[in-house]
């Protein structure tokens, strides 16, 4: 097998990505009424009756009674009810369908929008997630559905519509055209099949008229006609089937540096607009285009561009010579017609060059080709050859130096060689010149080795003359093998050079994208693409994007880059059209600068303009490839970063929601418990004064001053808001007053206090340090069993203080010591329903990392229960002296 009967690689991602989905097959209709859903029902009906597990997920009837027949005895799945501003729409229910999970469902109206709150904004797009889950469907869609079609079918019916589809959905579809003559449309409507009698009426008077028909008509079967054509394509070429596979045309057009060359472009879109057929401008880049002037250059990027703004595609392709280039790129395009100019040559050109045409017509059998004139042989004449064009004079001179080596060293070994042997040997001045300087230098040195072989070694020795016939012959044949040599060697090279070439293309693009996503921030991006560009292709380079003020240049080569109003009109009608404009394009060619946009996903993200400092035209034509490339590698960077910003932000407002939903499920709770405490005391207050009352109303009141001391307490720590004034403290002292203050929440428990007076002092804010201990003593009341103690122990270890707070409770659910200082985060696994906001154990992290204090969580070792500890390294502990001098 050879390479080009190999299937590319692209077919078999393609078929493998398409293992396990479902199949879409779409009927296609030019207007309503033609009998889409009827057509699809039937055909439904069909594969039931072969044993198909079918069912309906949604289907509009709008009232015809033949449609409607055709629901009887299928399965419908119900739709789903969804609430929206006092009414009650009915949408498909996408979940019942995967839950049922038949072999095929019909789905009507694939462009229709769903109703606010489905899990989809287009119906679409619940058939792409069916078709993902393996399941078949066929839906239904008029033409002027179709995205691409929206704005041609708006211009001539009136009627813009709303509901689009991407075309990218009918590429990867089966089409069914449904399709009948726009008389019986009318008809069909007149008789009320189609709308009731009113909206009938005024239908045919606007939308339903028969030229808007038979344009429609037109329309959706060419675009059938398209879809099958690329899916057939896709078929040849994954199957790496030969021939052409004209089942409809494809053009393809090749330009060179010669005038006329834009007249070309022009009269192929013509040909392209008769036939309906897709067309592509081809430049082959071969080694004589290194030899091009600054003119021949700008001539074939305006035609490049002309072409691109006449809506064909383009493309370079670089190859040893135009033909090859030619038929290369035709056989991998399966192009049906190949449309070339004729210019007129010298016939001392086309000996020695050939001719295009001719060769072009004998080695693309199969393959058309109209051939259009060009301009005259005197507009191309006045092209000056550019200088280097029979290879540098350094070149000649190594390839003298050379022939003289070889000749001492022949006459050297002339005693043991015999005198053909000695020709051989001047082969290798030619090889070499023609690899390292060029085909002519390679037979100007075939000459200059003959000569030197005749004037040296040919009897009579130091004459140019031979005598001996064979010796003639011998010159002869050195000659030849000489031209013949230089020839293939100088192919060779050019091969080489061009592999070399394309070899430096794609290490610029890897390195070029290496550095892109090595980095996160766009800033650093948009210079790195300035940088990088204008380095590769010494211009100056400025990146605009769009603000809410407008574009606003973000980075450029040059920190005094100032753009004026034409080359700012320039770079916001890139930005709108997404198209390039400025110097050297058909649009505001007046600007110094060419910008170009940056593209993806549809959008454009950004406008890039390139200028030279003398003035000149930015860009070669053989170097727009290689730019086109790196601002698509530069392009998918800024996608990238905007993707990413935007996950972020739904990252934030994801957490915000949750926040905002444990907040006030916690506050819900945590204040209507105190407060109908509160309350229910109050009124018994009125009935009469008791000592226990009012402690009732006390520390309720003092649980509510926590709840919102936690809150916002929490909300300094998230700010960063908290002021430390650190000072020696007696854990004993700090201890005992957090426990008096806890004295009513822990009764009950008894309290065991093990901290050493003995303990150094500790560097502290004393007030966060008292709000730790009220948090982790009210945790631990909470969370430990009734009439259970509570143990408060200190501990000196080596480099650090311990300070424990210990209860008997359940304890803590393995894997989450971590989990339990989360905000909001209330630990579950016991009998007990918990309380509490979730905020205190945050709340003690917080302030302790604040301080430089650990906060750790676990459970006892030796019973059940949690303990949980503050670690204060040594860089906290005041020694004896230190708090002496202190007093």
């Amino acid at each position: 097998m050879t390479e080009r009967d190999r299937p590319p690689p692209e077919a078999f991602l393609r078929a493998a990505a398409q293992e396990g989905l479902g199949r879409l097959k779409i009927f296609l209709g030019a207007a309503p009424g033609v009998g889409k859903t009827y057509e699809m029902l039937s055909e439904g009906a069909a594969q039931r009756r072969d044993g198909t597990d079918v069912v309906i997920g949604v289907v509009e009837t709008h009232g015809r009674a033949e449609t409607e027949a055709l629901t009887k005895g299928q399965e419908i799945v119900p739709r789903r009810e969804i609430a929206y501003e006092g009414r009650t729409l009915y949408e498909m229910d996408i979940d019942a369908i995967l839950a049922r999970r038949p072999k095929l469902v019909l789905v009507d109206e694939l462009a229709h929008t769903n109703a606010p709150g489905s899990r989809h904004a287009k119906r679409y797009q619940d058939v792409e997630e069916l078709l993902a889950a393996g399941i078949h469907v066929y839906s239904t869609i008029n033409i002027q559905h179709v995205e691409s079609l929206n704005d041609v079918i708006a211009s001539f019916t009136r009627v813009r519509v709303r509901e689009t589809v991407p075309d990218s959905i009918l590429e990867a579809a089966e089409i069914e055209v449904v399709d009948i003559p726009p008389d019986e449309l009318i008809q069909r409507l007149k008789d009320g099949k189609v709308y009731l009698p009113q909206e009938a009426t005024r239908a045919l008077a606007h939308f339903f008229s028969k030229s808007n028909l038979s344009a429609l008509r037109e329309l959706a079967l060419r675009r059938a006609a398209q879809a099958v054509d690329a899916q057939m394509l896709d078929h040849v070429r994954a199957n790496a089937l030969g021939g052409t596979w004209a089942g409809s045309e494809r053009i393809i057009v090749a330009i060179s540096e010669q005038p006329g060359a834009d007249g070309l472009v022009r009269a192929t879109k013509r040909i392209a607009d008769a036939l309906h057929a897709p067309w592509t401008v081809v430049h082959v880049e071969t080694p004589r285009g290194q030899q091009l002037g600054k003119d021949d250059h700008r001539r074939i990027a305006a035609t490049l561009n002309l072409a691109t703004q006449l809506g064909a595609a383009v493309a370079t392709v670089p190859e040893t010579s135009v033909v090859e280039g030619l038929k290369r790129y035709a056989v991998d395009a399966r192009a049906t017609l190949i449309v070339v100019g004729k210019s007129a040559r010298s016939r001392w050109f086309e000996l020695r060059h050939g001719s295009v045409v001719d060769r072009l017509v004998r080695e693309t059998p199969g393959i058309a080709v109209h051939v259009l004139p060009t301009e005259t042989a005197a507009a191309a004449s006045v092209r000056i050859r550019q200088p280097g064009t029979w290879g540098a004079r350094s070149g000649y001179a190594w390839m003298l130096l050379m022939v003289a080596v070889v000749t001492a060293a022949a006459s050297a070994l002339l005693s043991i060689l015999e005198l053909g042997n000695v020709a051989l040997l001047y082969l290798l001045p030619v090889m070499a010149s023609a690899s390292l300087f060029g085909l002519r230098t390679g037979i100007a040195a075939g000459l200059v080795s003959s000569l030197a072989y005749n004037f040296f070694f040919l009897p009579p020795v130091g004459t140019l003359s031979v005598d001996n016939p064979e010796n003639v012959v011998s010159l002869i044949v050195l000659l030849g093998v000489a031209a013949a040599t230089s020839q293939l060697t100088a192919r060779v090279r050019v091969q080489a050079d061009l592999a070399a070439a394309g070899a430096r293309a794609n290490a610029t693009l890897a390195g070029f994208l290496r550095r892109l996503t090595s980095l996160g921030d766009r800033t650093e991006v948009q210079r790195t693409i300035c940088a990088e560009i204008g380095r590769l292709f010494d211009l100056r380079t400025a990146l605009l994007e769009p603000t809410t003020t407008g574009l606003v240049v973000q980075a450029s080569t040059s920190p005094d880059t100032r753009l004026e109003a034409m080359e700012m009109a320039a770079a916001q009608w890139v930005q709108d059209t997404g198209k390039p404009a400025g110097r050297g394009s058909g649009t505001l060619a007046a600007s110094e600068w060419l910008f170009m946009p940056l593209t993806a996903g549809g959008h454009t993200l950004a406008v890039i303009g390139l200028a030279r400092e003398d003035g000149g035209d930015p860009l070669r034509s053989d170097q727009l490839p290689l730019l086109t490339n790196l601002l698509d590698q530069a392009a998918l960077a800024l996608e990238r970063l905007r993707l990413e910003a935007e996950m972020r932000d739904l990252e934030t407002v994801r957490e915000r929601d949750r926040l905002r939903s444990a907040l006030l499920s916690s506050v819900s709770h945590d204040l209507r418990t105190p407060l109908t405490s509160v309350l229910a005391a109050a009124r018994q207050l009125r009935g009469g004064y008791t000592p226990e009352l009012v402690e009732t109303i006390e520390s309720e009141a003092l649980r509510l001053n926590r709840f919102v001391s936690n809150l916002l307490d929490m909300a300094r720590v998230e700010a960063g808001a908290l002021k430390l004034r650190t000072e020696p403290t007696d854990l004993t002292d700090a201890v005992a007053a957090a426990v008096h203050d806890m004295r009513t929440t822990l009764a009950g428990h008894h309290i065991n206090l093990e901290v050493p007076p003995s303990l150094p002092l500790v560097l502290v804010d004393p007030q966060l340090f008292h709000h730790c201990l009220l948090n982790l003593l009210d945790n631990a009341g909470r969370y430990g069993d009734p009439g259970t103690p509570i143990t408060i122990r200190g501990e000196r270890r080596v480099g650090e203080l311990v300070l424990h707070v210990v209860d008997t409770g359940p304890g803590l659910p393995p894997g989450t010591e971590t989990e339990v200082f989360e905000r909001f985060r209330r630990l579950e696994g016991s009998d007990r329903s918990p309380s509490g906001t979730g905020l205190g154990l945050a709340i003690v992290r917080g302030f302790a990392e604040a301080m430089g204090i650990t906060a750790r969580a676990g459970n006892r070792a030796d019973s059940g229960g949690a303990d949980f500890s503050l670690i204060f390294p040594e860089a906290l502990l005041v020694r004896e002296h230190e708090a002496s001098e202190d007093e």
